[in-house]
């Protein structure tokens, strides 16, 4: 089977190149800018497709009549594609886990100092001339609600508590092995000076934070995301930060990406925006492609 990694960027390019071993399957690479319904021509002949993070509709993968096998570089290919869909296509999608819970978690804490300290307003602001300090929120002995306890979750409780944050979880499922004090959702909501959000995103946690959770928030409460923006109602986030019920949204990842410039969060300043860059890292990357690699061997075995 022929494999294609259809949209490889130039900084995964060269860590590509150094995890690929001698005795790998043949992976083709495309390099160039495409549009979703450039995809049947360049996926014509391909069986496997390597995606990093590039749509998928289901309507364009049903002319890629090759294609038999997309391999997300991630958890997140439901953001991108209808995997049950696909799967009806006789697509399979195969993702990969754990490969960077540090690197996602410390980004999240770094968000939180971010947020907690408003750095990126006062850096916009000195580069154009305004000296004005602002006061920020020390997070020593603030409470951080982690939702989601799984492998990142876990890491982002793990670093908090070693900066002397009280930390507490909700998780979906029961967790006996953690030593995190396990609350339910309401009481995290409600209690918490930070929410961080982990969760998968599936059918079950799609607008999981939906208005009616976001108004249970603490007033004031700092919001970090790197999760996925679908796992949040955008429109009662919005109206949430305008009102000052949410004092601060740092956020990694977006209903729709990438972020268009005239978004309203682009011109609000409680709200300190990436470009979904939490997982990566040199360190992340190269494990990530390195589990790629050896799913597209495993199915070309």
């Amino acid at each position: 089977m022929k494999s294609l990694f259809i949209d490889c960027n130039q900084q995964l390019e060269p860590i590509f190149r150094d995890v690929i071993r001698p005795d790998d399957p043949k992976i083709d690479v495309n390099t160039a800018p495409f549009r979703s319904e450039d995809l049947p021509r360049l996926l014509d002949g391909y069986a496997i497709c390597v995606d990093d993070h590039s749509y998928l509709p289901t309507p364009i993968a049903a002319q890629c009549k090759s294609l038999k096998h997309v391999v997300f570089l991630g958890t997140g290919a439901a953001s991108y594609m209808n995997i049950s869909e696909l799967k009806e296509l006789g697509i399979a999608v195969h993702i990969i886990k754990g490969y960077g819970d540090t690197a996602v978690a410390e980004h999240t804490v770094a968000l939180m100092f971010a947020a907690a300290r408003d750095l990126a307003v006062m850096d916009r602001e000195v580069r154009t001339g305004t000296w004005k300090p602002r006061e920020g929120v020390q997070l020593l002995g603030k409470t951080l609600g982690v939702i989601g306890l799984g492998g990142i979750g876990g890491e982002v409780a793990r670093i908090a508590s070693g900066i002397g944050m009280k930390v507490i979880a909700y998780n979906r499922s029961p967790r006996p092995d953690t030593a995190v004090p396990l609350v339910d959702l309401d009481t995290l909501l409600a209690t918490s000076d930070v929410v961080s959000i982990n969760l998968t995103l599936s059918d079950d946690t799609r607008g999981f934070l939906g208005p009616e959770r976001i108004a249970r928030m603490k007033k004031g409460v700092i919001f970090v995301n790197t999760a996925r923006g679908a796992l949040v109602d955008e429109a009662a986030m919005l109206a949430a930060l305008q009102s000052g019920h949410i004092r601060h949204a740092a956020l990694d990842v977006y209903h729709a990406e990438p972020l268009a410039a005239d978004h309203p969060l682009t011109k609000m300043d409680n709200v300190t925006l990436c470009a979904h860059a939490a997982f990566r890292t040199r360190e992340a990357s190269e494990t990530l492609l390195r589990r790629a690699i050896d799913i597209v061997k495993r199915l070309t075995a």
